[in-house]
C-alpha cells in the first residue's frame, strides 16, 4: 500500500469511528470553506512590496544561498556556476518538470528521476516560496518527488519570482485555489537541514541537505 492509500485508510477508519462516511461529503467541505471565509487572519507583520528582496534576505538568514537571473534560459548556467564554485561534479538528478531546460548547454549531466544514495545534487522547482521566512514550498507529485529535495546533499531550487508570496497563509491559500486537496507531502524548506541536539551545537545536514541554493528567476 502506498503512502497516499495508507493515509486514506487511516482517515477512513477514524471517520468510521465517528459515525461518518469514508470520504468527506460536499456539505462538510462547504462547512470548512465557510469557516475559513468567516474567520479573518490574525495580525501579520508588514512586508512591503519587494517580496523578492525580502525572500532573498530571509533565505540568507536561514543559511541558504541565492542567485538571481533574468530569464529561465539563464538557469542552467547559474546552476553550473554554483556547482563549480563548490567544486561539485557537474551532474544532478532533477524533477521531471525541469526537463525543458537546456542543461547540457551549460555542461551539466542531468537525469530526471528520483534520487538514490549515490546522488549528491538534486534540482527541483517549487510550488511557491514565502518572503516572510525565506522558505521554499514543495508539493509532491508524480513528477515532483519529495525525495528530490531531501536525499541529495545539495539542493538547488528554481524559484520563479512571480511565485514568491508574502507568508505561509498565502502559500496555503494558493494551494487551495490551484490544487484543491493537498498532495501526499507538503514541505516547507527553510535553509539546510540542521539540528542542535548534541550540546546545543548547530550541525547542518543532519536530516537532509546541508546546502540549499535558490535560483530566483525574475522574468518568470
Amino acid at each position: 500500500m502506498d503512502t497516499t492509500a495508507a493515509r486514506r485508510s487511516i482517515l477512513a477508519r477514524i471517520r468510521a469511528a465517528q459515525g461518518r462516511g469514508a470520504a468527506p461529503e460536499a456539505s462538510e467541505r462547504e462547512a470548512v470553506a465557510d469557516y475559513l471565509a468567516r474567520h479573518p487572519e490574525g495580525p501579520r507583520p508588514p512586508l512591503g512590496d519587494d517580496l523578492v528582496g525580502r525572500f532573498v534576505r530571509e533565505a540568507h538568514g536561514m543559511a541558504s544561498t541565492v542567485d538571481e537571473v533574468e530569464t529561465p534560459a539563464d538557469v542552467p548556467a547559474a546552476a553550473a556556476r554554483y556547482l563549480a564554485e563548490h567544486r561539485l561534479a557537474p551532474k544532478a538528478v532533477a524533477w521531471q518538470t525541469l526537463d525543458s531546460f537546456d542543461w547540457a548547454c551549460a555542461g551539466l549531466t542531468v537525469e530526471f528521476r528520483q534520487p538514490e544514495d549515490r546522488d549528491l545534487v538534486g534540482l527541483t522547482g517549487c510550488f511557491c516560496a514565502t518572503a516572510e521566512t525565506g522558505s521554499l514550498v514543495l508539493l509532491s507529485g508524480p513528477r515532483t518527488w519529495a525525495s528530490g529535495a531531501l536525499l541529495p546533499e545539495t539542493h538547488v531550487a528554481v524559484v520563479p519570482a512571480s511565485r514568491i508570496v508574502a507568508g505561509h497563509e498565502d502559500a496555503f491559500a494558493l494551494m487551495r485555489a490551484e490544487r484543491g486537496e493537498l498532495p501526499r507531502a507538503v514541505n516547507f524548506v527553510s535553509g539546510p537541514s540542521r539540528t542542535g541536539d548534541i550540546e546545543q551545537t548547530i550541525i547542518l545536514g543532519a536530516h537532509g541537505p546541508y546546502r540549499v541554493h535558490a535560483i530566483v528567476v525574475k522574468g518568470a
